[in-house]
């Protein structure tokens, strides 16, 4: 049965290292009249270069050897990392001082006492000529598996950067669409191109500072242009009157919140699914005197109180039929002291004051993105 083990017929390389002629030709003989292959080395340094030179599967060495005891050069070949799998016999004396469990925890594997028993000598060389087989099994399987894995993964860096590419184009032209479609939509009011392109990246600026997730951070962005897309159901007359709505007016223009929201509902996407959650409550007010729900405090969503005070700022700053332009300065100072229609209880206070440490960014978001600029 095939163990996973390479069963070709493999002779296999034994280092003896010893200072005594002799008992080199003896070791020599024990090992060659089995079929093993032989290299000598007569000192420590010479050891050590000819298990790096020729990495023999075994290495037979007298425990006292010149310049280096055999403990020593065992241990320094177990330190390297292209030697340390190869076993070591340490050969020793009768009455020997040396201590076995000193040798194992240096690196070890068995010992022989001379003179040598040449049947336990067999038994042991070939045990651990097996161990050495499978060691090197194992390191080599090691190796496939890391070969495999490492393949493996820049495979799936491949896909995943392929994927990335395509996740690129289809988003990049997701927001094309919305900005298109939001464009669109606004034909029948006086918000511009520009506005679009603004309240995205205010509500991205915005969303950062308060500490939102990339994932939020970019919905929002995406989502947040399609917060008026219900205006598409208000009648031109009232969408567009030049002087003062009447209440009855106001109460047809209020009901664009809940326009967008039926427009953008039941939808799988999750900028959809935010887009309907800001075009219902972005007119909600923190105190609770907003439309179309007069939700208060916590009970709005995040996405609300966001565009609440994002959709504030750039209506004040932009021109209108029934206002002029206004500056950051002029705006921030409404926002903060309040006027007839905006007052600091409006806003929730952790997003106002995100608002106000983010302000000079929303300055030159609206300074570069000017409807009369490109």
């Amino acid at each position: 049965m095939n163990s996973g083990l390479n069963h070709r017929k493999k002779v296999f390389t034994i280092l003896v290292v010893d200072g005594d002629e002799k008992e080199i030709k003896l070791l020599r003989s024990f090992c060659e009249d089995h079929g093993y292959e032989t290299i000598v080395a007569r000192n420590g340094h010479e050891a050590v270069e000819q298990t790096l030179q020729h990495l023999p599967d075994l290495i037979l060495m007298d425990e006292m050897m010149p310049e280096m005891k055999g403990v020593e050069i065992a241990e320094r070949l177990k330190s390297h990392e292209l030697t340390a799998h190869i076993p070591v016999i340490i050969l020793s004396a009768p009455g020997s001082s040396l201590d076995r469990s000193t040798g194992i925890a240096r690196g070890v594997d068995d010992f022989l006492v001379r003179p040598i028993d040449s049947v336990e000598f067999i038994l042991r060389v070939k045990n651990l000529l097996k161990l050495k087989e499978c060691r090197d099994f194992l390191r080599q399987h090691k190796q496939i598996l890391e070969e495999q894995v490492a393949a493996k993964i820049k495979a799936f860096e491949g896909a995943f950067e392929r994927l990335e590419k395509v996740y690129r184009r289809i988003r990049t032209g997701y927001g094309e669409t919305v900005y298109r479609l939001t464009l669109a939509s606004e034909y029948k009011d006086e918000d511009s191109g520009a506005h679009i392109k603004r309240i995205s990246l205010y509500t991205k600026v915005l969303a950062s500072a308060l500490g939102m997730s990339k994932e939020y951070i970019e919905t929002i962005y995406y989502a947040s242009p399609m917060h008026d897309i219900g205006k598409v159901g208000i009648p031109e007359r009232v969408l567009l009157k030049k002087g003062g709505l009447t209440p009855e007016e106001w109460e047809v223009v209020k009901t664009h919140t809940t326009i967008g929201a039926k427009i953008l509902r039941n939808s799988n996407s999750p900028y959809l699914k935010m887009a309907e959650e800001i075009a219902l409550t972005h007119h909600e007010k923190w105190d609770g005197t907003g439309y179309p729900k007069g939700l208060k405090g916590e009970n709005i969503p995040v996405s609300g109180r966001i565009m609440n005070i994002v959709d504030q700022y750039d209506a004040l700053r932009s021109r209108r039929p029934y206002k002029p332009v206004m500056d950051h300065e002029s705006v921030v100072n409404i926002l903060t002291a309040g006027d007839v229609k905006s007052m600091p209880k409006h806003f929730d206070p952790q997003v106002f004051e995100a608002f106000m440490r983010s302000s000079e960014m929303f300055r030159e978001i609206y300074e570069t993105r000017r409807d009369d600029v490109g």
